[in-house]
């Protein structure tokens, strides 16, 4: 399916709209007065249940292998796990699993 150059910008135009109104929705109509202690409560577990929806496809189904498994990417994602569960630090667990990772690559190919 091909699009043309004017679908293209109006998909991009209101798309941009969208987003907008819906950042809007939340941000106008309630941004002046504090959230309640509830919400602000389950808003501190948004990262922790985002990020691994975005990490796991990276480390399960790498585009570097054509989408097969990899000993040095588990490994990286098993240290980063251990150590941001040991330290509670999130930037001595990236470092674990970078370090993990290119010297599983560097090792392992």
């Amino acid at each position: 399916m091909s699009y043309s150059t004017g679908e293209i910008w109006g998909i991009i135009l209101l798309l941009g709209l969208g987003t907008y109104l819906i950042r809007l929705s939340f941000l106008g109509l309630i941004g002046d007065r504090p959230l309640p202690p509830l919400i602000t409560r389950l808003l501190r577990y948004t990262p922790v249940a985002v990020l691994p929806g975005l990490v796991a496809p990276l480390v399960l189904f790498p585009e570097a292998t054509g989408g097969s498994l990899e000993p040095a990417r588990i490994s990286a994602a098993l240290a980063t796990l251990g150590v941001g569960f040991w330290t509670g630090n999130i930037l001595w667990a990236v470092l674990a699993g970078l370090a993990t990772l290119y010297g599983g690559l560097a090792l392992l190919g």
